[in-house]
């Protein structure tokens, strides 16, 4: 479903059902050089349980227009904007990874729209290593390889979504060229790890959140390991649920994440 937002074309997924404001609106934000399509199996299971969904592609990235944001408040009063643009007053907001920390910024820069606040692989501060840093903007392509070796505790999912034997590694990879290749900017991904980087505003943005707070963490994720959610589950409140996963939790563990989020948002 297309919008206009701050003045350039928006693209958000609504798991294959028509879009109906008047349902309670869950969002689901992306990671670094990701787009929608990481959303797939949980889009489409709340949209045919009763939600009107938005699984959304930030600006620059998949089906929305660019140029990219450079930080994560920008990101969040992007996706505020949406909301607008789609007609919603109030929703559940949820991100993986630095989609983690736009749904945060958003529910604190606007409390009384956030219903709830989902956090996937997530920490704070988001630190980037410097290597990868300077790798993301000198040769993005081995810093795709690098990142998703690091994101992947396994090759493939048990049975289930996307199905057995489904090559993990190998479709994230392609995601990630495809969107890096899709509007032709080279920097994207130094783009968006500078933003998980430079983010300092947790906790300003912590006192500010009114609603219940989850976090679905990977038991296994290297990128953003476990521990270092620690301080923000306390500073949130937030239950913490772990699921036996990488970093790329949602393909690795469909089934567990997708229980996490309906207990999440019940």
């Amino acid at each position: 479903m297309k919008f206009h937002v701050q003045g350039r074309e928006a693209y958000a997924y609504t798991g294959a059902k028509a879009f109906d404001p008047a349902l309670p609106c869950l969002v689901l934000v992306h990671g670094a050089l990701n787009d929608h399509g990481v959303w797939n199996l949980l889009a489409r299971w709340f949209a045919h349980h009763g939600h009107a969904v938005l699984a959304v592609d930030l600006p620059g990235h998949g089906r929305s227009a660019g140029p990219a944001l450079g930080s994560v408040e920008a990101m969040a009063a992007w996706l505020l904007a949406l909301l607008d643009a789609a007609g919603v007053q109030r929703a559940a907001l949820a991100g993986h990874s630095l989609g983690s920390l736009v749904a945060l910024a958003a529910a604190a820069q606007a409390p009384e729209r956030a219903t709830r606040l989902v956090m996937l692989g997530t920490a704070y501060p988001m630190q980037v290593s410097p290597a990868l840093l300077e790798l993301s903007r000198d040769d993005p392509q081995r810093a795709i390889d690098r990142v998703v070796n690091f994101s992947h505790s396994t090759l493939a999912p048990k049975p289930s979504f996307p199905g057995p034997g489904s090559w993990l590694r190998g479709g994230s990879r392609a995601l990630m060229r495809r969107v890096l290749a899709a509007q032709g900017d080279a920097g994207l991904f130094h783009t968006d790890f500078q933003a998980c980087n430079a983010y300092a505003g947790g906790e300003a943005a912590a006192e500010r959140v009114r609603c219940a707070v989850h976090l679905v963490l990977g038991s296994a994720d290297q990128m953003t390991q476990p521990k270092a959610a620690g301080g923000l589950a306390a500073m949130l409140k937030a239950q913490v649920h772990r699921v036996p996963a990488g970093h790329a939790l949602m393909g690795e563990a469909p089934d567990p994440v997708l229980a996490a989020m309906r207990a999440a948002l019940g």
